[in-house]
């Protein structure tokens, strides 16, 4: 099958959401300059970079009560800081409750059910209980083709690891399974890993 996206696939589904995946899932905390709380997922997510560490994350709708973006952005262009919370399997169910579109000052921790802890070198809240949260200064809001598809870039100055998923020195993902996003409604969990060496290691 071959198809231009300009011109639409004839499916169901759109397969495209399907196609680049396992998607890593980045539950991005924000604040407001009101001091109302956000959180929500994105599977558009991933590091970009080592040294300094960044991340990006894409957002690609809008809400009615937000000009032209989703709560995240808009807190992010006021604020210049977020926080990127790693997702585990045993999250999925808040993870998904906290998707739900609700007003912009609508807390969506208390929505889901999720305890949030003060990030330490940022005005933001983060998930008390994740694996992992990066605390992120905005470093560029890129406007990409399409009415409303914004990619948000960050460094991490701050990096918080739970303590159980630390094996040997080592950040154990297997201890937490991280939960990713595929096509459709469908996801998947890391239980397995393996180790390749490079050729010039």
């Amino acid at each position: 099958m071959f198809y231009r996206p300009s011109e639409g696939h004839g499916l169901p589904h759109n397969p495209f959401n399907a196609i680049v995946t396992p998607r890593p899932i980045g539950w991005i905390s924000t604040r407001d300059v009101a001091g109302h709380d956000n959180l929500a997922p994105y599977s558009f997510f991933n590091g970009v970079a080592y040294v300094p560490p960044q991340v990006m994350f894409s957002s690609t709708g809008i809400k009615e009560d937000v000009d032209g973006t989703k709560d995240s952005v808009a807190n992010i262009r006021e604020t210049g800081v977020f926080c990127a919370n790693i997702v585990e399997y045993a999250a999925r169910d808040a993870m998904n409750a906290s998707s739900a579109t609700l007003p912009h000052d609508a807390d969506e921790f208390a929505h889901a059910g999720v305890e949030k802890a003060e990030c330490d070198t940022i005005n933001c809240a983060r998930v008390a209980n994740a694996p992992a949260s990066l605390e992120c200064r905005m470093t560029q809001i890129v406007k990409i083709e399409g009415e409303a598809n914004y990619v948000v870039f960050g460094e991490v100055i701050g990096v918080h690891l739970r303590d159980d998923c630390m094996v040997d020195g080592r950040f154990d993902v297997t201890r937490y399974e991280p939960l990713s996003r595929l096509g459709y409604r469908d996801y998947t969990r890391v239980r397995e890993v393996f180790e390749m060496t490079r050729p010039d290691d």
